[in-house]
């Protein structure tokens, strides 16, 4: 009987540090990272979204850059209707509000991982660093869900 105690405690404490793995922040200044994630590939496929939530507890800022060791380059995007059109273009910069909060989310704004050097795999974390207009520069270990998780969002 002890040692199926002792099993289930040793599951449960496994499913409990897992999950913390996928669960990574980064900080810098008055600025954190939290829930970021991407999403695994398929061979060939050269593009592929980042989303996070950004909270900042200081001034307004703005998130100016992002690159990727992963990527050949790394892209602020947003998407918005145009019209009666869904569409996606790249932005200059993402305002960050004083004591408040940026969503990178898909179907809004997010990063976008252009020309993809090797398939992002499930489980995997994707390196990436974010500039800021105040705080300076973070790097985030993006964790790497597999295709049909959707993360904290919806589709992109």
């Amino acid at each position: 009987m002890k040692s199926n105690i002792f099993l289930v405690m040793c599951a449960v404490m496994g499913i409990a540090i897992s999950g913390t793995a996928f669960a990574q922040t980064a900080s810098v200044g008055a600025i954190k990272i939290e829930n970021a994630y991407t999403r695994a590939t398929v061979p060939g496929q050269q593009v592929a979204g980042g989303f996070m939530k950004i909270e900042n507890k200081g001034v307004a800022d703005q998130l100016l850059s992002a690159s990727s060791p992963a990527a050949g380059e790394v892209q602020l995007h947003e998407m918005a209707m145009d019209g009666n059109v869904m569409k996606m273009r790249q932005v200059k910069d993402i305002a960050v509000p004083a004591g408040g909060a940026v969503e990178l989310k898909p179907g809004g704004l997010h990063l976008m991982f252009m020309n993809i050097k090797t398939p992002l795999l499930a489980g995997q974390t994707v390196p990436v660093k974010l500039k800021f207009a105040k705080a300076g520069e973070v790097e985030v270990k993006i964790p790497v869900n597999a295709m049909g998780q959707q993360g904290k969002g919806t589709k992109h």
